[in-house]
């Protein structure tokens, strides 16, 4: 397989050709883009003889001015630092690349942001993906009040914090203006702990009203069964799209809990699965048998052989690591699709499960429990759900005339 992805490689990159080339056989990368990614370090390896560049010197500088170069000689395909991410990470790999760090803040904007990072990291403890949204909730309030001119935050008013608020509430839905105000309340609370703000401006951030909470959209259970039947179940895609989809319709996961799925989770003995939920919660949860197979199905007859990681659902591309939660969305979206139901995401599939218990006659507190709500009353919202049952706690209209 190695001598078919062989490319006449010369220049820096020749002594690293063989075993890139092997590299990407193990990550399965299939013949064609692997022989496509060769003929990259080809061109990268003899652009650098050309301008006397070493793999150490493979700077974001000189990347940059590679891939400049690339679109100016007309190359339609692989333009960008991201198409070399593959070389990148087997040369940074073998210690022949330096990963490089994240470069020091310039602007006043953005070391008030790396602060907040910092912070938010280090003395908070947060989850990457949870800092990055709380850095760029607040990334547009920082921008603005630095180009206003204000270089120091001491003359940054009540009045500020509250108009940048209602500006936003004009095109941001109501769930984006609510975590950007929380948010903001965070940062406001660490400057002035911080002694930036010599008094607090956390009551200036108005209380965001998002109305009534929405009734929980549900498929019905014939449309849920088509979006499961359109899973071709003869080839790899469909054994693992089928496989996420019964986790989602059956079980209540989140698309990011699917997503994190590992092979360790599953105790096959004792027909059971750990879901790690929001935050660092993990739950035992029973393993149905229509789901067991489903796993099974998927794990002995589509699940690549050469995975680089023990998610249990992965890439069907190469590199062949475990899908994230955006994949699994795109995966019930294109079932839906196939099906002919609209627009449907991984988050629907939860809601349909919780109402297939209710009319099961499971009661409130046990879905909560299977849906592994922190609270009674994130799982209430399903009781309006149930339209019949609600009739019987109507009061009847009156009738007759007014007196």
């Amino acid at each position: 397989m190695v001598h078919v992805l062989h490319s006449e490689v010369v220049g820096p990159l020749e002594p690293y050709a063989d075993g890139f080339a092997r590299e990407l056989v193990r990550r399965g990368y299939a013949v064609n883009a692997a022989a496509h990614q060769l003929g990259l370090v080809a061109h990268l390896s003899r652009w650098m003889m050309s301008q006397r560049l070493e793999a150490v010197d493979l700077t974001p500088e000189a990347l940059g001015q590679y891939v400049e170069v690339r679109r100016r000689t007309g190359h339609r395909n692989l333009r960008t630092v991201k198409a070399l991410t593959p070389l990148l990470e087997y040369l940074r790999g073998l210690g022949s690349v330096p990963v490089m760090e994240s470069p020091t803040p310039q602007t006043a904007a953005a070391r008030l942001l790396q602060q907040y990072r910092d912070y938010l990291i280090e003395d908070r403890d947060l989850r990457p993906k949870v800092v990055v949204g709380y850095v760029e909730s607040v990334r547009p309030f920082i921008e603005a009040h630095v180009r206003a001119g204000a270089g120091e935050l001491s003359v940054l008013r009540a009045a500020d914090v509250t108009a940048f608020m209602v500006a936003s509430s004009r095109w941001l839905a109501p769930k984006t203006v609510q975590r950007q105000a929380s948010a903001l309340r965070s940062l406001l609370r660490y400057w002035h702990v911080q002694g930036l703000l010599a008094t607090s401006l956390v009551e200036a951030v108005p209380k965001i009203a998002t109305g009534y909470p929405a009734v929980p959209r549900a498929l019905p259970p014939a449309q849920v069964n088509e979006l499961l039947a359109s899973c071709d179940r003869d080839c790899v895609t469909g054994r693992r799209d089928f496989a996420m989809l019964i986790l989602l319709s059956r079980l209540g996961l989140r698309s990011g809990e699917v997503a994190g799925l590992g092979l360790d989770d599953v105790d096959w003995q004792c027909g059971e699965i750990t879901v790690t939920g929001k935050g660092p919660r993990s739950d035992r949860l029973p393993l149905p048998d229509d789901v067991g197979q489903a796993l099974v199905d998927y794990l002995c007859h589509g699940r690549p052989a050469g995975a680089l990681d023990r998610s249990v659902f992965i890439r069907i591309k190469a590199p062949h690591h475990g899908l994230t939660a955006g994949g699994v969305t795109q995966a019930v979206a294109a079932a839906a699709h196939r099906a002919g139901v609209g627009t449907v995401y991984a988050h629907r599939l939860r809601h349909s499960a919780a109402t297939s218990m209710l009319a099961a006659g499971a009661s409130l507190a046990e879905i909560g429990q299977v849906l592994r709500h922190r609270g009674s009353v994130t799982t209430a919202a399903y009781a309006t759900v149930d339209v019949a049952a609600l009739r019987t706690l109507a009061r009847p209209w009156p009738t007759g005339g007014v007196s």
